[in-house]
This record gives C-alpha cells, structure tokens and sequence, in this order.
C-alpha cells in the first residue's frame, strides 16, 4: 500500500477546514518551541512502542521538522494496516513558507 505524503500548504488548508488533525511526532522540547497551532503532541517513539494511539476525530497527517520522522512514523502505521498522509518538508518547510508557528504558551514560536 502506498503512503502519501502532502505539502505543508495542504496541511495548513485541511486543518484550518476542520478535516485534519495534525500529530506532531517530534520530541517534546521541539513541539514545546514551536508547532503548528491545533497539533497534537505524540512523539515517533510513543507510536513506534504502541504507548499512544492516534487521537480519534478528524483523520491525521503527521508531521515532524524536515519529514523523515513523520515518513518514518507512516510507514509504521502502515505496515500495521493504518494508512497516514505526511507532511513532506515538516515543520521547517511549514515555517519556511510563513505559516503559524505557535510554542506551548501560544506565543509566536520557532522551529528547532
């Protein structure tokens, strides 16, 4: 089964319109500086060691800072039959093109 990954302006678009959630699988102090406003926090290792699900709702897009974490975290899934998009580019590409960019307090925030 394929994977399919979507640029950062697609996600953007999908989770303003309510039809996406975003799950950020990168390391806590990294979501903490700066994420995606509305991203929920699961970090890769919590989906690698089945610990944390993802979150019932709108379907998810994974994203993580330059997309080889989030590749990596939908090829998991995949292979245990839970296809997830990617965001291709992460959250540095997201930033890149001037996208939201919240830290934990909602204050402007940054990409490490």
């Amino acid at each position: 089964m394929p994977e399919s990954r979507i640029t950062p302006a697609q996600a953007h678009r999908l989770l303003r319109d309510g039809t996406v959630v975003l799950v950020d699988v990168r390391a806590e102090d990294e979501f903490a500086a700066g994420h995606a406003p509305g991203a929920v926090h699961i970090p890769l290792s919590a989906l690698a060691d089945g610990s944390a699900g993802l979150p019932a709702g709108p379907d998810p897009v994974l994203i993580c800072r330059s997309g080889n974490r989030s590749r990596h975290a939908a090829v998991l899934l995949a292979a245990r039959g839970v296809p997830v998009p990617d965001v291709v580019g992460g959250m540095r590409e997201w930033a890149a093109l001037g996208l939201p960019v919240e830290d934990t307090g909602g204050a402007a925030g940054t990409v490490l």
